[in-house]
């Protein structure tokens, strides 16, 4: 196993925009860095099987209402989105919801602190599976803990979700998502299993 950490505070040098130029996401005093509306950001660095650290925080956002409440997303292969959202205090969770699996599963629990406090996701993934032929045998699986709470338990990831890079893929970035929210992530690392 070897973790390879794509943003330590320091540099964003580890992403890329979706045209291939650098990341220009923004970094901040306290070694978070946020979109500023510079679009979405996806890893150099690919992976097979992996366990996925990542942390963000949520920006308070008075009058605002659904999808406009500090959304983006954590888009593991760059194809399936575990949603980043304020959620904090909604007692029935869809998929749409933060920890939601994007049109595809909401999360078991609610697991969402206020806005303002960190929150983290470790994702435990399982990649699909091929043939010599490059047809799926094995969908991909995941298991995801939220902020220490299983919210997903090794659910199968049936197809991609909106807003990727596109289809499935054997092996894959992960992808930050710019949905013109200041949504600040830290401490993001990705270790191959």
């Amino acid at each position: 196993m070897a973790k390879h950490i794509l943003f330590d505070g320091t540099s964003v040098e580890e992403f890329l925009s979706k045209d291939g130029s650098p990341a220009a996401w923004k970094i901040l005093e306290d070694g978070s860095f946020t979109p500023d509306n510079h679009g979405d950001i996806y890893s150099k660095f690919t992976f097979k099987d992996a366990h996925i650290h990542v942390e963000w925080m949520e920006p308070e956002s008075p009058g605002a209402e659904g999808q406009w409440k500090g959304n983006s997303g954590v888009y593991i292969h760059g194809c399936y989105e575990v949603q980043v959202l304020d959620s904090y205090g909604i007692e029935e969770m869809h998929p749409y919801d933060c920890g939601g699996i994007y049109t595809l599963y909401a999360p078991l629990v609610n697991a969402c602190r206020p806005p303002l406090e960190w929150q983290y996701y470790d994702i435990y993934f399982r990649a699909p599976r091929y043939d010599d032929a490059g047809k799926v045998t094995e969908d991909a699986r995941a298991t995801i803990i939220q902020n220490g709470q299983v919210i997903h338990n090794n659910i199968v990831l049936y197809k991609s979700t909106p807003g990727g890079l596109g289809g499935v893929v054997p092996q894959g970035p992960l992808m930050l998502q710019d949905h013109w929210c200041p949504v600040r992530f830290r401490n993001v690392w990705v270790e191959t299993l």
